[in-house]
């Protein structure tokens, strides 16, 4: 792709996603496509920053998070600020996760016992004891 500009259509398919939603990140600054008229061109900044974008929201980011890791890109600094950012959101953002997928494992557990409970409590109604 290089440094080929993409029209919405074919931002769409190289990313799966539809035009309502790369208009939706425009609206949100998160994305800067170039205007021909009516159309929009996006190069490859749009396409890296749509690419940590569709990351961070997988990574379940907030598109406010994403947006300042995104306005932190220096590379006269050598992103270094940007990254130390990025590794502290991501570290806090892992240790939800952590905690959810406890939380989750916990409430497996008990909707099984509920489950086998309920399965031996209707097969002895069943069977009449």
């Amino acid at each position: 792709m290089g440094d080929t500009l993409m029209t919405i259509r074919q931002m769409c398919d190289a990313f799966e996603v539809t035009p309502r939603t790369l208009r939706f990140y425009e609206a949100r600054e998160l994305l800067f496509p170039q205007r021909n008229g009516q159309h929009r061109l996006y190069g490859r900044t749009d396409r890296a920053r749509l690419k940590l974008i569709l990351r961070g929201k997988r990574f379940g980011f907030s598109l406010e998070q994403i947006r300042q890791l995104l306005e932190l890109y220096d590379p006269a600094e050598r992103n270094i600020t940007q990254t130390e950012a990025t590794l502290a959101t991501a570290r806090e953002r892992l240790a939800d996760m952590e905690r959810q997928h406890q939380e989750l494992g916990i409430a497996l557990s008990e909707l099984r016992d509920q489950i086998a409970q309920g399965e031996t409590w209707l097969q002895n109604l069943k069977s009449g004891a």
